[in-house]
């Protein structure tokens, strides 16, 4: 779609953003598609429950299902579960197993 054929604006008119706050946008979302978030970034950053799965080794339906029976800890943003990375964290830890200390030593 060229700019001939895009509507006009509306009386209320477009949205004027600032040019740096788009660029630094840009920059976030391709870091993101990267993979390259710092680790405060990361820290911050809440994920959705596909995302959490894929971090998890989980399907999307696991997570959902544990958040919903209260199962795994979670934060909402709005009424959208989210999980933070301290909750993944939690998660991975409480499925630690520590073999008994008079469990027969591998050979």
């Amino acid at each position: 779609m060229n700019r001939k054929d895009q509507p006009a604006p509306t009386a209320a008119g477009p949205t004027v953003l600032d040019h740096d706050i788009v660029e630094r946008l840009t920059e976030v979302l391709e870091a993101i598609t990267r993979g390259q978030l710092s680790a405060a970034e990361l820290e911050l950053k809440c994920f959705t429950p596909a995302e959490a799965a894929v971090l998890l080794g989980k399907s999307e339906n696991w997570v959902i299902e544990a958040i919903q029976d209260g199962r795994i800890p979670r934060t909402y943003v709005g009424k959208s579960p989210r999980i933070l990375a301290r909750h993944i964290r939690e998660i991975q830890d409480s499925g630690e197993v520590k073999p008994h200390k008079y469990a027969k030593p591998a050979a």
